[in-house]
């Protein structure tokens, strides 16, 4: 397994409720609850985690529509527009071949230019999930020139 990028990004996730974060990030992709707390409004909170990879959740519902800066776009804009959420796995064609059924799979398992298997898969709220090998995203060997246009 290659070393890990060093990194103290958190990600915090706006999602309608828990239970789905539970049955897609708990059940099918492995990521194991850290903690939650559950008061039934906007103080709710829960923090997953898989191999190293933490993800934390807000219960974004009709809260995140009235947030400050949220509130500027449609609420029917898609979640994580934009934005591809990497998750480095051990093995991930292992990974791909158990979750292949149950997930939206956006892109095939394939080999980048880059040297690194991946898969992409949209999670049930909308946001694009990069699963791939773990790597250090700092070493100079992933930076060969490639197209972009997926």
């Amino acid at each position: 397994m290659s070393k890990d990028t060093p990194n103290n990004i958190q990600i915090e996730l706006h999602v309608p409720d828990f239970a789905t974060v539970h049955s897609f990030y708990g059940d099918t992709l492995g990521f194991m609850p850290v903690w939650e707390r559950t008061e039934g409004n906007s103080g709710d909170y829960l923090v997953m985690e898989r191999e190293g990879t933490i993800i934390s959740f807000w219960p974004g519902n009709e809260t995140v529509t009235q947030q400050s800066y949220f509130n500027r776009f449609p609420a029917n804009t898609k979640r994580g527009f934009g934005v591809e959420i990497v998750i480095p796995v051990k093995n991930v064609r292992e990974f791909h071949d158990n979750i292949k059924d149950t997930v939206n799979i956006v892109n095939p398992l394939v080999k980048r230019p880059w040297g690194l298997w991946d898969f992409r898969i949209e999670d049930p709220f909308g946001f694009y999930l990069r699963i791939t090998e773990h790597h250090d995203i700092k070493d100079t060997k992933y930076s060969v020139s490639t197209d972009f246009s997926d």
